[in-house]
């Protein structure tokens, strides 16, 4: 995270003050730095320089328009999951051939739309889905490129909602399988045979498991390359980032303790490219929130603070609405203050937001400063899987987002409205 700082004793976002940033834009407010993902992108794309190789940034982790329109522009291609994304990254002017559609449901209209915009590939889940990809591309006088995603039975270790490289995962054709359904998409008219995927899980901080599942896969890919002429082996995205570190109450630095991941990107390539340079094959990488995760804030405003006898409860503006992680995944984000020289250590306290639910809080029972209503705090590494995965639940309008580039900032999505909650709905009568 290093273009949020402190400076002149608070916290900015490059050369932008995100106090400033909260008072002009209101809160809550997603915040990214554009230097952040660019750097992010450029590190990896360096460090992968040894391999005939294609970034495809996972739409899915953060898919505003200025950020997929940055990315594109830096070369990128993309990894997409729905219909809507692909046409999000034509919007942003990304290039349609340069993206591989995964997923495991589908459409028959988004498996359409992508064969008319020219997409890369197809990467398919299962036999039934050959047969309609196949289908399909017959009925447009088009052949499909097509790679079938392979699950290597690898354990990431990691949370059991995004490990996707189990056998009990719904993802992909077992290893053991691979070469029958291969040879059965050989025989479809209207299918090409474009490569291999893999993707074992996400938020993965230990280059061990993506090894494990690339040599498990070699020898497969070997004998496709010679049976089917492939062009590429896809090693899908997962590298994780820093989320968890020490909050050290009645130390005034406390939020300032920083440490680096324990797989950098450097490090991550580093492990992948003896495995991976004698291939022959181009190697396509599908990272995403390791590009734009620690690239992006949630900034919140202080609403009450409520003391009862059992603890402190510190209420933002922001809610489980607005940033579902914390809830949905037991996640942690580091809470820093904007201002973090005009507070003082406090005591254990809950940070939650105004949702009607229980569920509804950021932190549990962690030493928070002595925060007033009015305080602003920033929820860090927040750029990916946040805004993307937002509700209006409680009838809670969609928040705003804001790119920062060097000392300006960009409004890319602006606040919703209490009349755009019902825009779109009708009375029965």
């Amino acid at each position: 995270m290093h273009h949020f700082h402190l400076r002149e004793e608070a916290l900015y976002c490059e050369q932008q003050g995100l106090s400033a940033l909260a008072a002009q834009y209101g809160t809550p407010l997603y915040v990214y730095s554009a230097s952040s993902i660019r750097d992010n992108f450029c590190r990896l794309d360096t460090a992968l320089a040894p391999l005939n190789h294609l970034i495809c940034y996972a739409a899915k982790a953060n898919s505003n328009l200025a950020i997929l329109s940055l990315l594109a522009q830096l070369g990128s291609g993309f990894d997409i999951v729905s219909g809507g994304e692909l046409y999000r990254v034509l919007q942003a002017g990304g290039r349609a051939d340069r993206c591989t559609f995964a997923g495991v449901g589908k459409t028959r209209h988004e498996i359409e739309y992508a064969l008319r915009e020219g997409v890369y590939c197809f990467n398919v889940e299962c036999e039934a889905e050959l047969e309609t990809i196949n289908e399909i591309a017959g009925m447009l006088g088009k052949k499909a490129p097509i790679a079938i995603r392979i699950n290597p039975d690898v354990d990431a270790r990691t949370h059991r909602y995004i490990s996707t490289g189990k056998s009990h995962n719904k993802f992909g054709i077992g290893l053991d399988r691979a070469e029958e359904v291969y040879a059965r998409a050989a025989l479809l008219p209207h299918l090409q045979i474009r490569g291999v995927q893999t993707h074992i899980g996400s938020q993965i901080l230990d280059a061990q498991p993506f090894v494990e599942a690339i040599c498990k896969l070699i020898p497969l890919v070997t004998r496709l390359r010679e049976l089917y002429q492939i062009e590429f082996f896809s090693v899908g995205g997962g590298v994780g980032i820093l989320y968890k570190e020490a909050l050290e109450s009645g130390s005034p630095d406390w939020w300032q303790k920083n440490t680096s991941s324990p797989l950098t990107l450097e490090k991550y390539a580093a492990e992948l490219l003896p495995h991976l340079s004698s291939l022959g094959l181009k190697i396509l990488f599908e990272p995403g929130r390791s590009l734009v995760g620690n690239a992006g804030v949630l900034i919140a405003q202080v609403v009450q603070v409520k003391q009862t006898p059992a603890k402190r409860f510190v209420i933002v503006d922001a809610g489980m609405n607005d940033l579902i992680r914390p809830a949905l995944y037991e996640s942690f984000h580091q809470v820093i203050p904007l201002k973090p020289s005009s507070v003082t250590p406090g005591d254990l306290a809950d940070l939650v937001g105004p949702v009607c639910e229980s569920g509804d809080f950021f932190l549990q029972d962690v030493a928070l400063p002595e925060l007033q209503p009015g305080d602003y705090i920033a929820l860090m590494s927040a750029g990916a899987y946040g805004f993307v995965m937002s509700s209006r639940y409680n009838s809670r309008p969609l928040v705003a987002e804001v790119l920062v580039e060097g000392s300006h900032s960009f409004l890319v999505r602006e606040r919703e409205q209490w009349a755009d909650l019902i825009r779109g709905e009708h009375l029965a009568i």
